[in-house]
């Protein structure tokens, strides 16, 4: 074996690991994060999204006045893709032997943002756009725990922080937009 190779492991080793212990599904033994701790981290994601789910898609439909179309079809589609991120999550749980929580009750407090209070377009703008900096925030620090010792919880995350990062520039520019000056400087 070449230096070059000497770090990947041989195809017999692969293939006697591949074997055993199949009950673990996608958890191989080489897995070196906590599957326990990844799966308690992920319900709080699925909460999260859930919240932002309820929170956008009301938001949809209490929006009005003069410009209410445009703002409710964008919060549509951010529900729609908070959605997708809560789905993805759920199915990593599900990837590590877990069972999405999807029980509404207690729902609220397992996420990291809150479901609002409708309003004013400006406020619902507002509030979207305060949780999406909470979910940014939320999701840097999971990613910095999850590393190198899960590659596939952190790349998954590293997605959703993406389309959140651009969730909350829509709704900076929404608020500017009803505004006039801007929120964040």
């Amino acid at each position: 074996m070449t230096t070059e190779t000497a770090f990947l492991t041989d195809v017999k080793t692969l293939r006697a690991r591949a074997k055993k212990s199949l009950d673990d599904g996608a958890v191989m033994p080489t897995y070196q994060g906590d599957p326990e701790k990844t799966i308690e981290l992920l319900q709080a994601v699925v909460a999260t999204e859930l919240v932002c789910v309820l929170r956008y898609q009301m938001h949809a439909i209490a929006a009005e006045g003069i410009t209410s179309e445009s703002v409710a079809a964008e919060f549509t589609e951010h529900a729609e893709s908070e959605h997708k991120h809560m789905l993805m999550a759920a199915e990593r749980i599900d990837q590590l032997g877990g069972i999405p929580n999807l029980d509404p009750e207690g729902l609220a407090s397992r996420s990291a943002t809150e479901y609002g209070k409708g309003g004013n377009l400006v406020e619902m703008i507002k509030q979207n756009l305060i949780a999406e900096r909470i979910v940014i925030e939320h999701y840097q620090e999971l990613i910095r725990y999850f590393g190198d010792k899960d590659p596939t919880t952190r790349i998954m995350l590293e997605h959703i922080l993406a389309e959140e990062e651009d969730h909350a520039s829509d709704m900076h520019d929404l608020l500017v937009a009803h505004e006039g000056t801007p929120f964040l400087k």
